[in-house]
Protein backbone atom coordinates (compact mmCIF):
# COMPACT_ATOMS: atom_id res chain seq x y z
CA UNK A 1 0.00 0.00 0.00
CA UNK A 2 1.36 3.69 -0.99
CA UNK A 3 2.44 5.90 1.77
CA UNK A 4 0.79 9.01 2.42
CA UNK A 5 2.45 11.95 3.05
CA UNK A 6 0.73 14.38 5.58
CA UNK A 7 1.62 17.65 3.72
CA UNK A 8 -0.14 16.28 0.66
CA UNK A 9 -3.52 15.04 2.88
CA UNK A 10 -4.01 18.89 4.37
CA UNK A 11 -3.45 20.29 0.89
CA UNK A 12 -6.01 18.31 -0.75
CA UNK A 13 -8.35 19.14 2.42
CA UNK A 14 -8.07 22.41 1.71
CA UNK A 15 -8.39 22.09 -2.18
CA UNK A 16 -11.64 20.66 -1.19
CA UNK A 17 -12.76 23.01 0.92
CA UNK A 18 -12.42 25.93 -1.00
CA UNK A 19 -13.78 24.09 -3.78
CA UNK A 20 -17.42 23.74 -1.69
CA UNK A 21 -17.25 27.07 -0.54
CA UNK A 22 -19.94 29.23 -2.45
CA UNK A 23 -18.85 32.17 -5.23
CA UNK A 24 -20.24 36.00 -4.29
CA UNK A 25 -22.61 37.30 -6.71
CA UNK A 26 -21.52 40.33 -8.60
CA UNK A 27 -23.44 42.05 -6.32
CA UNK A 28 -22.04 40.99 -3.15
CA UNK A 29 -18.46 41.59 -4.88
CA UNK A 30 -19.46 45.12 -5.65
CA UNK A 31 -21.12 45.68 -2.12
CA UNK A 32 -18.81 48.17 0.27
CA UNK A 33 -18.23 46.23 3.43
CA UNK A 34 -17.88 49.36 6.41
CA UNK A 35 -17.68 48.29 9.83
CA UNK A 36 -17.30 44.90 9.24
CA UNK A 37 -20.95 44.54 7.41
CA UNK A 38 -21.45 43.94 3.97
CA UNK A 39 -23.64 47.06 3.29
CA UNK A 40 -26.13 46.59 -0.09
CA UNK A 41 -25.23 49.32 -2.91
CA UNK A 42 -28.13 52.10 -3.47
CA UNK A 43 -30.52 51.40 -6.58
CA UNK A 44 -29.73 53.89 -8.89
CA UNK A 45 -32.81 56.42 -10.08
CA UNK A 46 -34.51 55.66 -13.24
CA UNK A 47 -33.34 57.56 -16.04
CA UNK A 48 -36.03 58.63 -19.44
CA UNK A 49 -35.01 57.06 -22.28
CA UNK A 50 -32.50 58.69 -24.22
CA UNK A 51 -33.82 60.18 -27.74
CA UNK A 52 -32.02 60.19 -30.96
CA UNK A 53 -32.59 63.20 -33.08
CA UNK A 54 -31.39 63.19 -36.53
CA UNK A 55 -29.78 66.32 -37.80
CA UNK A 56 -29.36 66.94 -41.54
CA UNK A 57 -25.53 66.41 -43.06
CA UNK A 58 -23.95 69.04 -44.79
CA UNK A 59 -21.78 68.32 -47.53
CA UNK A 60 -18.69 70.62 -48.28
CA UNK A 61 -18.07 72.01 -51.75
CA UNK A 62 -14.74 72.57 -52.65
CA UNK A 63 -14.42 74.41 -56.05
CA UNK A 64 -10.63 74.02 -56.24
CA UNK A 65 -9.05 71.54 -54.73
CA UNK A 66 -5.54 71.76 -53.45
CA UNK A 67 -3.41 69.22 -55.88
CA UNK A 68 -1.52 66.72 -53.28
CA UNK A 69 0.78 65.03 -55.71
CA UNK A 70 1.98 65.31 -59.27
CA UNK A 71 4.48 67.84 -60.19
CA UNK A 72 2.21 70.60 -60.52
CA UNK A 73 2.12 70.83 -56.56
CA UNK A 74 5.88 71.19 -56.27
CA UNK A 75 5.58 74.76 -57.60
CA UNK A 76 1.81 75.81 -56.40
CA UNK A 77 2.62 78.79 -54.42
CA UNK A 78 -0.37 77.97 -52.01
CA UNK A 79 0.78 74.03 -51.40
CA UNK A 80 3.09 72.88 -48.50
CA UNK A 81 4.87 71.68 -50.84
CA UNK A 82 5.91 74.56 -52.43
CA UNK A 83 8.13 75.58 -49.30
CA UNK A 84 11.52 73.45 -49.51
CA UNK A 85 13.72 75.23 -46.79
CA UNK A 86 13.74 73.57 -43.36
CA UNK A 87 15.53 76.04 -40.96
CA UNK A 88 17.67 75.19 -37.93
CA UNK A 89 18.97 76.73 -34.43
CA UNK A 90 22.78 77.44 -33.91
CA UNK A 91 24.44 74.16 -33.86
CA UNK A 92 21.69 72.41 -33.75
CA UNK A 93 20.52 69.41 -36.37
CA UNK A 94 17.10 69.03 -34.26
CA UNK A 95 13.96 69.60 -36.68
CA UNK A 96 12.21 72.30 -34.77
CA UNK A 97 8.54 71.47 -34.23
CA UNK A 98 7.41 73.91 -36.77
CA UNK A 99 8.82 72.45 -39.93
CA UNK A 100 7.94 69.00 -39.09
CA UNK A 101 4.15 69.45 -41.28
CA UNK A 102 6.27 70.40 -43.82
CA UNK A 103 8.76 67.68 -43.75
CA UNK A 104 5.93 65.20 -43.34
CA UNK A 105 4.12 66.59 -46.44
CA UNK A 106 7.01 66.08 -48.38
CA UNK A 107 7.22 62.35 -47.21
CA UNK A 108 3.85 61.73 -48.48
CA UNK A 109 4.45 63.26 -51.58
CA UNK A 110 7.44 60.94 -52.03
CA UNK A 111 5.72 57.71 -50.94
CA UNK A 112 3.10 58.64 -53.09
CA UNK A 113 5.22 59.12 -56.51
CA UNK A 114 7.63 56.08 -56.91
CA UNK A 115 9.83 58.05 -59.84
CA UNK A 116 10.44 61.33 -57.31
CA UNK A 117 13.60 61.48 -56.52
CA UNK A 118 15.12 64.61 -54.31
CA UNK A 119 18.11 65.73 -52.96
CA UNK A 120 18.26 67.63 -48.95
CA UNK A 121 21.53 69.80 -48.89
CA UNK A 122 22.74 70.83 -45.72
CA UNK A 123 24.08 74.05 -44.64
CA UNK A 124 25.59 76.19 -42.09
CA UNK A 125 26.29 79.70 -41.07
CA UNK A 126 30.08 80.75 -41.52
CA UNK A 127 30.87 80.32 -38.00
CA UNK A 128 32.82 77.14 -37.19
CA UNK A 129 35.32 75.80 -38.70
CA UNK A 130 35.00 74.21 -42.51
CA UNK A 131 35.28 70.43 -41.35
CA UNK A 132 32.84 70.84 -38.49
CA UNK A 133 30.49 73.23 -40.28
CA UNK A 134 30.84 70.52 -43.31
CA UNK A 135 29.50 68.17 -40.82
CA UNK A 136 27.11 70.07 -39.42
CA UNK A 137 25.80 70.43 -42.32
CA UNK A 138 25.40 66.52 -43.03
CA UNK A 139 23.66 65.98 -40.18
CA UNK A 140 21.10 68.28 -40.83
CA UNK A 141 20.87 66.91 -44.13
CA UNK A 142 20.17 63.70 -42.61
CA UNK A 143 17.78 64.32 -39.50
CA UNK A 144 15.43 65.43 -42.38
CA UNK A 145 16.21 62.28 -44.27
CA UNK A 146 15.35 60.12 -41.15
CA UNK A 147 11.98 62.12 -40.49
CA UNK A 148 11.03 61.42 -44.31
CA UNK A 149 11.58 57.83 -44.14
CA UNK A 150 10.12 57.20 -40.57
CA UNK A 151 7.04 59.47 -42.52
CA UNK A 152 6.81 56.75 -45.53
CA UNK A 153 9.54 58.41 -48.23
CA UNK A 154 11.46 55.50 -49.63
CA UNK A 155 15.38 55.93 -48.14
CA UNK A 156 17.29 54.60 -51.54
CA UNK A 157 15.43 57.71 -53.67
CA UNK A 158 16.40 60.69 -50.64
CA UNK A 159 20.12 61.45 -51.08
CA UNK A 160 21.90 64.40 -48.49
CA UNK A 161 24.86 66.36 -49.10
CA UNK A 162 26.45 69.24 -47.30
CA UNK A 163 27.81 72.29 -48.16
CA UNK A 164 28.40 73.61 -45.07
CA UNK A 165 29.34 77.02 -45.27
CA UNK A 166 29.97 77.31 -48.90
CA UNK A 167 26.51 77.91 -49.98
CA UNK A 168 24.68 80.93 -48.01
CA UNK A 169 21.32 81.66 -48.69
CA UNK A 170 22.37 85.34 -46.99
CA UNK A 171 25.41 87.55 -47.13
CA UNK A 172 26.14 89.39 -44.20
CA UNK A 173 27.58 88.56 -40.48
CA UNK A 174 24.58 89.54 -38.54
CA UNK A 175 22.36 87.34 -36.33
CA UNK A 176 19.67 87.49 -39.22
CA UNK A 177 21.76 86.37 -41.80
CA UNK A 178 23.09 83.36 -39.82
CA UNK A 179 19.96 81.97 -39.13
CA UNK A 180 18.95 82.19 -42.18
CA UNK A 181 21.94 80.65 -43.60
CA UNK A 182 21.45 77.73 -41.16
CA UNK A 183 19.07 75.25 -42.75
CA UNK A 184 18.79 72.37 -45.30
CA UNK A 185 16.82 72.49 -48.49
CA UNK A 186 14.99 69.97 -50.17
CA UNK A 187 15.83 69.99 -54.26
CA UNK A 188 13.43 67.69 -56.22
CA UNK A 189 15.56 66.29 -58.70
CA UNK A 190 12.93 67.79 -61.71
CA UNK A 191 13.58 71.31 -60.54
Amino acid sequence: MPRILPGFVIALTALMMAACSSTPTKEQEAAPVVDGVQRPLPTPAKQPPVQVVETPVKTAVIEKPTQLTGPASLKDPNNILSKRIIYFDYDSNLVKEEYRPLVAAHAKYMAGDAKAKMIIQGNTDERGGREYNLALGQRRADAVKQMMSVLGAEGVRVETVSFGMEKPRVEGRTEEAFAQNRRAEIVYQTD
